[in-house]
């Protein structure tokens, strides 16, 4: 496949589908971790989780760019990429370890010292994950949602074998996701394997390293803006943080329909298709609205999944798994706003970085958020924290949610101005007062069922879902041409497989 032959709406729906089917496979792994660890070793695991990002810092900056490279087909930028970031991540590995001292008795982690050794390698493979990614996503990003399925399919089944059978608790979990990413890394290189065999072109290292700046300037502001985490840890301990590491990856799913724009960044730096940002909005609120309707309404019923028969007291955090459906809604639209900054921005297309010239660019507006998120949050965190919460983990949870919700609103609205200044985009008011009203209509019905057994929960989200489109096909006409559309895509697919 070539970059002019990316098909937006196939690859978004093949990556959204695979987040979807991994939606699964992800609750049924967070049900067995929660079910068979206790709450202070999950809250553990939630504090390796908040410590890890910040020795990845350096992953996605030679990755953004080795993908734009990607995009627009430079000889041999895929092994150098590959090659560039794994040299990054054996260097940020080792500093993990050698800080490890320090960072055991910081976070109250010296009973866990093999799943920090085990976060380590980790590290490596996340750095290889993410330069893997952006290569595919410049070419091939349906192959992005194979590499999902493999993933999490293994994850589960190693963990059942690890922490259910071996009883090997924590440390089992974290074995599972390390022999999971690294069956994903592998099946991404056998795809690469022929641009892999082309040479390493330092002179890109050379421009990447040169750019890295404003990508390690921004990494380092959304760093800094996670210190807000730090505060929940801080200030509210392992059980504040258990009730976020909770309901987190729950309302994270809303996040997943922002893959349905995943090959709209690459199909704009290679083909300028400027109407696509309208498309590609509209298909992701089609699917993100109903998501974050159903968690906001049966937020309990889905914590209450997590719950084993043992002291785990997850579902008092419903209202946190409110707040963070909303924030999740914020941060989907802001992720394909920021698709569109980076694609419309052509400061790199002859391969080189002009350094000074970025500065001036929408990219530095866009890289510099961040601080000003931080800015917003970390004050008011500060006071709030000494002053309101009375030390009452669920209370500090709650509370950093809903300032780092508003602070991610306000950026969602500078960076709307920025593309907006850009390019001319119409919002399509009228697609999202359908998906609006479509969604009101299964949220009632949810609402009302209300089912408190994990069972009973997961059948009535799908029955959710079907209502939902049920609604649309009957009410929207860009709805039934889409569904039209998708399968006369997959049937081609699937007659070219054949020949």
């Amino acid at each position: 496949m070539t970059k002019k032959e990316i098909r937006t709406q196939y690859s978004g729906f093949a990556v959204f589908g695979a987040k979807l089917l991994t939606v699964i496979t992800g609750m049924l792994f967070t049900l067995l971790v929660t079910r068979s660890v206790t709450q202070e070793e999950y809250g553990a695991f939630g504090t390796i989780n908040i410590i890890v990002p910040y020795f990845t810092l350096l992953s996605t900056a030679i990755s953004f760019w080795t993908m734009r490279f990607v995009a627009r087909n430079e000889e041999g930028a895929v092994k150098t990429g590959v090659v560039a970031n794994a040299g990054v991540s054996l260097a940020a590995a080792l500093v993990f370890l050698v800080l490890l001292p320090i960072i055991l008795p910081t976070f109250q982690l010296q009973n866990y010292v093999i799943p920090c050794l085990a976060a380590a390698a980790q590290i490596v493979e996340l750095y290889l994950i993410t330069v893997l990614d952006a290569c595919l996503q410049a070419q091939r990003p349906h192959y992005v949602g194979y590499g999902l399925l493999i993933g999490e399919i293994l994850k589960l089944a190693l963990g059942y074998a690890f922490v259910i059978r071996l009883q090997l608790s924590l440390s089992g979990v974290l074995i599972s996701i390390i022999i999971a990413f690294a069956v994903k890394i592998a099946f991404y290189l056998k795809t690469l394997f022929n641009e892999l065999k082309k040479r390493v072109v330092f002179s890109y290292i050379k421009e990447w390293f040169k750019g890295s700046a404003f990508n390690i300037y921004n990494i380092a502001g959304d760093r800094l803006a996670a210190v807000i985490f730090l505060f929940l840890s801080g200030y509210g301990g392992k059980i504040a943080t258990s009730y976020y590491q909770a309901a987190a990856p729950i309302a994270n799913v809303i996040t997943y329909s922002s893959f349905l724009a995943f090959a709209l960044y690459p199909k704009l730096l290679a083909e300028k298709k400027l109407e696509e940002i309208t498309s590609s909005l509209k298909l992701v609120l089609m699917f993100a609205i109903p998501m974050t309707a159903t968690l906001i309404v049966i937020p309990d019923s889905y914590l209450l999944i997590l719950e084993g028969s043992g002291e785990t007291n997850y579902h008092i955090a419903a209202p946190l798994l409110a707040i963070l459906a909303v924030d999740a809604l914020v941060l989907t639209i802001s992720t394909v706003f920021a698709y569109a900054v980076y694609g419309i921005e052509k400061i790199d297309e002859k391969a080189t970085i002009p350094f000074k010239r970025v500065v001036r660019t929408r990219l530095f507006i866009a890289f510099s958020l961040p601080y000003a998120h931080s800015m917003i949050t970390l004050p008011t965190a500060y006071y709030v924290m000494t002053n309101f919460t009375n030390n009452d983990p669920l209370l500090i949870a709650t509370y950093l949610m809903i300032i780092n919700a508003v602070a991610h609103l306000a950026m969602l609205i500078v960076i709307y101005f920025l593309v907006r200044r850009a390019a001319k985009i119409a919002i399509p008011w009228k697609n999202i007062a359908k998906y609006a009203f479509a969604s009101i209509g299964m949220a009632a019905i949810l609402f009302a069922i209300h089912p408190a057994r994990t069972l009973l929960t997961l059948a009535v989200t799908a029955v959710g879902g079907i209502i939902y489109l049920a609604i649309m096909l009957a009410i929207d006409k860009e709805t039934r041409n889409l569904a039209r559309e998708m399968f006369k895509e997959i049937k081609t697919r699937i007659k070219r497989r054949r020949t």
